[in-house]
């Protein structure tokens, strides 16, 4: 069945462990069961936005609000592709890919959580990679951007291993405090060459997405 008013539900992107998709309402679910069992250490916040601070209910109905949003509040200059993750297929965390003006700037960015019981298996750097191969191998990006807090060393980590560059720093107020994030920056001649001594594309297979390639401005 495809989907002629959303497409977006028929777009996949697989890699060897991994499938990407907008996930449906049962999938819904259970990617916010996965946001209530939590997402850190209580002693913990790697987010500019502390939505995962609150009670474990509250956590996951934010998931929800969060990707029926997206849907919701879609537009071709200003888009939020919000992917449930699965492995085994069942949800593990999320990964988002969002573009302001994508037709002109070209530019995009990421953004992503896993269940604290999926994490420190590397499903974190194959899912990034699994995006960054939809926004520079399929929908021409220039430049993809991520952030995160310097007392974050295994965001970081996966950004240097995709080869991402430091493209300095800010200050955010988070919970009432001054906390510090680390911008970093990866260009299309950088993912290219990696890509180039990748094996078949590093194992990402992207489906569904001539039907709704226009969503995104290209």
């Amino acid at each position: 069945m495809t989907h002629r008013f959303q497409p977006l539900y028929d777009l996949r992107i697989t890699t060897p462990r991994l499938e990407l998709r907008v996930p449906d309402p049962e999938t819904l679910e259970g990617l916010a069961e996965v946001a209530a069992a939590g997402v850190h250490r209580d002693d913990e916040m790697p987010f500019s936005v502390p939505w995962s601070a609150a009670p474990p209910l509250e956590r996951g109905r934010a998931t929800v609000r969060h990707v029926l949003g997206t849907l919701a509040q879609w537009r071709s200059e200003d888009w939020t592709l919000a992917l449930a993750v699965l492995h085994e297929g069942r949800p593990v965390g999320r990964m988002d890919l969002t573009g302001r003006d994508f037709a002109v700037t070209r530019e995009a960015s990421t953004g992503s959580w896993l269940g604290l019981a999926h994490q420190g298996a590397g499903l974190g750097t194959e899912m990034r990679a699994a995006v960054l191969h939809l926004a520079f191998g399929e929908l021409g990006a220039l430049a993809v951007t991520s952030s995160a807090m310097t007392d974050n060393p295994r965001s970081l980590g996966v950004s240097r291993r995709l080869g991402y560059r430091e493209d300095g720093e800010e200050s955010a107020a988070v919970s009432g405090r001054r906390r510090t994030l680390r911008r970093l920056r990866l260009d299309r001649a950088t993912w290219t060459a990696r890509a180039a001594d990748a094996p078949a594309g590093g194992g990402v297979r992207i489906e569904g997405l001539e039907g709704c390639r226009e969503m995104f401005g290209v």
